[in-house]
């Protein structure tokens, strides 16, 4: 049975468990993401600070299934989803979904109005990839196509839409797609 906690300082397995989930889960997309179990820990740390929310998704063995995170932004009106992971045998299975749900569900009790993320295209996944985003950009959007299994579709199936693009945010042709949802 899955059930969703908080992720907190006092559980150092599961807070391994998250970064070794960063690390494995990032490797085939963005594997400069987090290359190695210190930048991993590091990521984790962060989201535990005060301010933060930091869920995880455990199933009754204590497997941590999957993890996401919360951080406030213009005065806690607009909440970043950042990172959300889950692990590689347990996609397609909701735990994701849920995931985002308990944040939002969250993010709702802190006065939250949006939440917003960036999902970057990074190794051609898209068609906004290698494409030359300062001409004719909403059109771009509005044609976009996945190329390789990028999870803007995923946010897209879980109420989030396209509200803009960053051109060459992680290098020329490899755009950070922001989605964002009202809550």
């Amino acid at each position: 049975m899955l059930r969703i906690i908080d992720l907190t300082a006092d559980q150092p397995a599961l807070l391994e468990q998250a970064a070794e989930l960063l690390v494995e889960g990032f490797r085939e997309h963005w594997p400069e993401a987090w290359p190695d179990m210190e930048s991993a820990r590091e990521e984790v740390e962060d989201c535990l600070e005060p301010e933060m929310i930091c869920r995880a998704a455990v199933n009754d063995d204590g497997l941590l299934l999957g993890w996401i995170g919360g951080r406030p932004e213009y005065d806690g009106n607009v909440w970043e989803l950042h990172p959300i992971v889950v692990r590689l045998g347990q996609r397609q299975q909701g735990v994701g979904r849920t995931l985002i749900a308990d944040l939002e569900g969250q993010v709702r009790l802190r006065g939250g109005l949006t939440i917003m993320l960036g999902t970057d295209d990074v190794d051609d996944s898209t068609t906004l990839s290698s494409a030359d985003l300062y001409t004719d950009l909403w059109a771009k959007i509005a044609a976009i196509r996945n190329l390789k299994g990028h999870p803007y579709e995923f946010y897209q199936k879980c109420g989030y839409s396209i509200i803009g693009v960053m051109p060459d945010a992680n290098g020329r042709g490899k755009p950070d797609i922001y989605m964002g949802k009202r809550l």
